[in-house]
């Protein structure tokens, strides 16, 4: 055996040993990859159905938000109509019930100031309130 052989031979036995020692690290990580295959399918299958509840609830609450707009649409409606129908009263029963409400207040206050005239008794004439009297009741002139 010359040189060449015999270092041919430690390099194949020092290769030997190193494969030796990478041998139980590549088999843990060839685990963890089963490992991480497992978890990204199990994964994969729960997602799945997830999505699948996520798209339907989604779909619910997209007919649930039609029907509110379909009731703010109706009650939207409703207060025009209300609305015009209060105009529509008001301009043909408010303008007369105001008008009659204000000629029986005019009665009534004239009515009332004409019996209040009448329990105070005659009232005096401009003339007689514009003489100047002394303390005695009497005219200056008198």
């Amino acid at each position: 055996m010359d040189i060449g052989q015999i270092a041919g031979l430690i390099a194949a036995i020092a290769f030997a040993i190193l494969a030796g020692f990478m041998i139980y690290p590549l088999i843990r990580l060839g685990k963890l990859f089963d490992q991480i295959a497992d978890t990204v399918k199990d994964t994969g299958d729960h997602a799945i159905p997830a999505l699948d509840e996520g798209v339907s609830t989604v779909q619910k609450v997209n007919q649930s938000l039609d029907d509110v707009n379909a009731i703010s649409d109706a009650a939207q409606r409703s207060a025009t109509n209300i609305g015009a129908l209060t105009d529509l009263y008001g301009s043909f029963l408010g303008k007369p019930v105001i008008k009659a409400a204000s000629a029986v207040w005019a009665v009534k206050a004239t009515a009332q100031d004409f019996l209040n005239k009448r329990a105070a008794g005659p009232a005096e004439t401009p003339a007689e309130t514009a003489i100047p009297r002394n303390a005695s009741g009497k005219t200056k002139g008198e």
